[in-house]
């Protein structure tokens, strides 16, 4: 409950704020990040579970509450945020991670302006977790997980915890968060989708974020990338089993193979995927016979956007997530995609395998973990046993909740007066 003691370090983050976890870390492709700082992790290797965390610094769900976004100088789905109308009280706290403009034209046409910049919240973020995560290790608390390793991978904090023998990694974001519908995406909404009738409207636009990431030629110090992650998570609802099946073949087959050079990330893979859903008639989507259909064409369209170096982003389309992408790049990662298409039976066996692999690697690193038997006094072993017990459980509990509430936005509420008592929010149920 690292993002709790955070707040009480330096009172930066809301009081009462509100964190979303998703099931995947951010390599998975579960949030829009720039997969060349993302740091390399690997399933059985390093940890057994990932999830990704986003935690806002700034809450912005009072409607009354003046928002600059000012895209003037970004790319398509990129933005900076001024906090020239904030209250004094909020731009004191985060001055030390703003930078500040003098010229005359910034949003509001007078004087300078404090822009929020990702990349000093993102370093004071890790400081502050680096900070939190050394308190509990010099005084560790019962029912407290372990803290296996801590690092910083661009603007993501990834915090890897023993739990019982299993490692979870936590891919911790900061973020800004958003209540409603930015302007720039209301065209999407005029559109005809694959979730017409299946959700409300309400349930996809309500809210967004701003992540710390850039544009290839953008002001990495200032520009944020606009997220739409709860949207994401309502539309997964209405995606058929047999597409995601083949999704999540097509994921392993092509991450592996593309991952050199890091220019496809798993984002937009799935950006590719709800493009799908949006083009063909449910009633074929939802036909199991045709899976094996749904991946050969994945992997066409795949390749039809490294021929074009064309890769819109499902929310906002004006936005070319392949923009910056270099004719030898696309050339080589088409190339390689032509050798998966003329034989994606073969690729997918031998994703299988490593995955097979990686799992064998994970248990035969559970088995040499020391076990409670090692000498002690009978009673430090029954202590041990009772704890790894209920770390165990608590693992399962957690990868239980995610997996079977999959499409449901899943919020952690945690009261930083007494972090050791979270609860979870599973659309509008509280637990």
């Amino acid at each position: 409950m690292e993002a709790g003691l955070v707040q009480k370090l330096d009172h930066k983050l809301p009081v009462s704020n509100e964190y979303l976890l998703l099931s995947g870390g951010v390599r998975e492709g579960v949030v829009d990040m720039d997969p060349d700082e993302l740091g390399d992790y690997a399933r059985g290797t390093d940890y057994d579970a990932d999830f990704t965390l986003l935690v806002p610094a700034l809450k912005l769900h009072d409607r009354n509450q003046p928002v600059t976004l000012d895209m003037r100088h970004s790319a398509p789905c990129h933005s900076w945020l001024s906090l020239r109308l904030f209250d004094e009280g909020t731009l004191a706290k985060w001055k030390d991670c703003c930078t500040e403009t003098q010229a005359a034209d910034d949003a509001g046409g007078e004087g300078g302006s404090y822009y929020f910049s990702p990349t000093k919240v993102a370093d004071w973020f890790f400081r502050s977790v680096a900070a939190v995560i050394a308190e509990v290790r010099r005084h560790p608390q019962r029912g407290m997980p372990g803290v296996a390793a801590v690092e910083k991978n661009g603007a993501v904090v990834s915090v890897i915890l023993s739990v019982g023998r299993s490692r979870l990694l936590y891919d911790i974001v900061p973020v800004v968060s958003f209540k409603g519908w930015p302007a720039v995406a209301q065209n999407w909404l005029t559109e005809n989708h694959f979730w017409d009738g299946k959700i409300t409207e309400e349930e996809v636009i309500s809210g967004f974020y701003l992540v710390p990431a850039c544009s290839g030629l953008g002001d990495r110090h200032n520009e944020w990338r606009l997220a739409f992650s709860r949207s994401e998570v309502q539309l997964k609802k209405c995606i058929s089993v047999p597409l995601i099946q083949a999704y999540q073949a097509y994921k392993a087959v092509i991450t592996k193979l593309l991952s050199r050079p890091r220019a496809i990330s798993p984002y937009h893979l799935r950006s590719l995927m709800l493009w799908a859903c949006d083009r063909l008639p449910s009633s074929f989507l939802g036909q199991a016979s045709n899976t094996a259909h749904f991946l050969l064409g994945l992997l066409d369209d795949l390749a039809h956007c490294l021929v074009n170096k064309a890769c819109p982003n499902y929310f906002l389309p004006q936005c070319n997530m392949f923009e910056q992408l270099s004719d030898g790049a696309a050339l080589l990662l088409a190339c390689r995609l032509s050798s998966v298409r003329s034989d994606p039976a073969g690729h997918l066996r031998s994703a299988v395998e490593h995955a097979k692999a990686a799992g064998r690697l994970s248990q035969e690193l559970r088995r040499a973990t020391p076990s409670p038997d090692s000498p002690s006094s009978s009673s430090t072993r029954s202590e041990a046993g009772h704890r790894q017990q209920n770390d165990d459980s608590l693992a399962r509990k957690l990868q239980q909740l995610v997996t079977e509430n999959q499409g449901k936005s899943i919020s952690v509420f945690l009261n930083p007066d007494d972090v050791s008592k979270p609860h979870f929010r599973i659309d509008d149920k509280f637990f």
